[in-house]
């Protein structure tokens, strides 16, 4: 049996399989599984991390997203924390309740043209620094470049801030959430999103800047730092 499946067992995808129904339909064949595929799964249920060797990509139907920063599962982990649970829970795919629809991606429209897709909806925002960290930000309200003056203050109590250090962490990712509603979004007339003052874009540049209007997870007060992004990435988020 060892010989017969050998070339099959590595294109089965494990991280799909329920930790119950690994114990008990899986396990008891681990004598025919390779030592270090074995060992990678068990991983994947003791620690949450990704196997390497058996990550597939999905089947057809099944949640994808359309980007060039992160993998699906890191998606699937944001839309858990869209829903306030655990982005580890993000497992489960069959409750996957959102659909992130690209807009924007900079290497492909233009960095400077960021403003022209963004107005009042639902959105999420991916950053790609130079060193590959990835930063990120989720406005309910979205972002409206303001044209009366300076700049204007929205609320909001859903909104969340960032951080994965690379596009398959799943644990040491970060994320803050906003704490002083009433400085959630920042609309800024040369600002193309603007979460709190902390996570926002200027010109070609994002920054980082800690202004306690989200809790000190993702970014806190040891963090001032901006930097030319290799990447951002903009889409509508939908319900499904």
């Amino acid at each position: 049996m060892k010989s017969t499946l050998s070339r099959f067992i590595p294109l089965i995808r494990f991280s799909e399989i329920s930790s119950v129904d690994f114990f008990d339909k899986v396990r008891p064949y681990k004598p025919i599984i390779p030592h270090h595929i074995y060992e990678e799964v068990m991983e994947f249920y003791m620690k949450d991390t990704l196997p390497k060797t058996t990550t597939l990509p999905p089947r057809c139907g099944q949640f994808q997203i359309e980007s060039k920063i992160i993998k699906p599962r890191l998606a699937l982990v944001i839309a858990n924390w869209i829903d306030k649970k655990d982005g580890k829970t993000a497992r489960n795919k069959s409750s996957l309740k959102y659909r992130f629809d690209l807009i924007f991606r900079s290497s492909r429209d233009g960095i400077n043209a960021f403003t022209n897709y963004i107005g009042q909806a639902k959105y999420l925002v991916l950053v790609k620094d130079q060193s590959s960290k990835i930063y990120g930000g989720y406005s309910p309200i979205g972002f409206r470049p303001y044209g009366g003056g300076c700049c204007q203050w929205h609320s909001t109590s859903d909104s969340f801030i960032f951080l994965f250090e690379n596009d398959r962490d799943i644990n040491n990712m970060k994320i803050s959430r906003v704490t002083n509603y009433s400085y959630a979004i920042l609309e800024n007339y040369n600002q193309g999103f603007n979460f709190g003052s902390t996570f926002y874009m200027n010109g070609q540049n994002v920054y980082l800047q800690y202004q306690g209007y989200y809790d000190a997870n993702a970014i806190n007060s040891n963090t001032n730092t901006n930097f030319v992004p290799k990447e951002i990435e903009l889409f509508n988020v939908v319900s499904s």
